[in-house]
Order: C-alpha cells, then structure tokens, then sequence
C-alpha cells in the first residue's frame, strides 16, 4: 500500500521529482530518463511507468534551463523506438512457444492468425494509437510480434510513431508547460494528460462491448 502511494505521489508531483534529479545528477538525466522511457516501451512488466506526464514535464524544465529539449527529444525518441522494438522481438520469441499447442482452451493458434490478419491490415495504425495511450503503449508492440506481424511494417510504424509521441508531448511542454497557471496546477494537468491517453482505450472498450451485446 505505501508503495502505491509513493507512485501516486510521483506522478501527481513529477515536476517536483523531475527537477531534483536534474540538479543531483546534471547530464545523467538523459540516461535516466532513456531507461525510464525504454522500460515503459520495451518490458511487459512495467506499463505503469509514467510516459505521456513524463515527456510533458521534461519539455516544461527544459524551457526553463534545467535540459536542452532538442537533445532530450532525441534520446527519449530513441528510447521509445528501441523499448518497442525490443517488445516486439520478445513478443515474436514468445509466440511460438505460447501457440504450439493447437488443442489449447485459450491460447489457440486460430487466435493467433486472426491476431496476425488484423495487425497485418491495422497494425500500423493501432502501432502509431498505442504510443498515445498507457499500457496499449506497452503490450501493442508485445502482441504485434506475438502475432507475427510483418517486421519491415512494425518498424516502419515503431519510427513513425516514436517520433510524433515523444516530439509532440515534449515540445507541448516546452511551450507550454511553464505558463503560470499551468505551472501551479501540474498535478491537475498531469491527470489530465493520463485521462486525455486514456480516452481512445476507453472508447475502444465501449465500442466492442456495444458491438458484442448487437450480436446477441
């Protein structure tokens, strides 16, 4: 329970966070924020890392001195592209062995080529939509090697999509993030941003519930 609550405080207070640690440790920052971002993006067991908060308020603290945002984009891009592809090749290692029994209750490989169909017509998209939404983010490059989707168009999408999240919200910060009213509500506004990611999930949710009770 208390380490719950020590991850709630973080996230609601990661600007109070984020700027200690960039006065402890000066140019390690980059690092310790490429493994953060690399954990969120690349280990199925960490999806609850902040990712969408954590560029918005790196933007902010660059813009007020604290990091070159340019260089800080960069690495965290690479950080994002690489935690995906890692995903991916796991999730690819893992297939085979998971599907190999084809009289399986729930993991059947029927399952798995309809998997595979749908990231083949979707994937690139869902790839790009996942980026923006906490845990899609991190089991979406997973399950698109697990389905084996075509590897040439995940990293084709992995780039894409890396790029547009980590620039988008980071650069968002940068310009934004230290206007006053802003800045004295970064709790608020760090809820905002995780409501905001959540929406597409949610939405996605009712939509296939709403579809599944049509059917019946």
């Amino acid at each position: 329970m208390e380490l719950l609550l020590t991850a709630i405080d973080v996230v609601l207070n990661l600007n109070r966070y984020l700027e200690g640690w960039v006065t402890a440790y000066g140019p390690w920052i980059y690092l310790i924020l490429f493994i953060v971002i690399f954990a969120e993006t690349g280990l199925i067991v960490t999806p609850f890392l902040p990712g969408d908060s954590l560029l918005f308020i790196a933007g902010s603290l660059a813009a007020a001195g604290g990091m070159d945002v340019h260089l800080l984009v960069f690495v965290l891009t690479v950080a994002a592209i690489l935690g995906d592809a890692v995903n991916y090749r796991v999730g690819a290692w893992m297939g085979p062995n998971l599907f190999k029994d084809n009289n399986a209750r729930y993991l059947k490989r029927e399952y798995l080529d309809r998997a595979h169909d749908f990231y083949e017509k979707w994937g690139g998209f869902a790839i790009i939509l996942a980026r923006f939404t906490p845990f899609l983010r991190t089991y979406g490059p997973f399950v698109a090697g697990l389905s084996r989707m075509t590897y040439a168009k995940f990293a084709t999408y992995n780039i894409v999509g890396g790029i547009l999240w980590v620039a988008s919200l980071t650069y968002l910060g940068y310009f934004f993030g230290n206007i006053p009213w802003i800045k004295a509500n970064q709790g608020l506004v760090v809820i905002g941003i995780i409501i905001v990611s959540l929406l597409p999930a949610i939405y996605g949710l009712i939509k296939s519930r709403s579809g599944d009770s049509s059917v019946r």
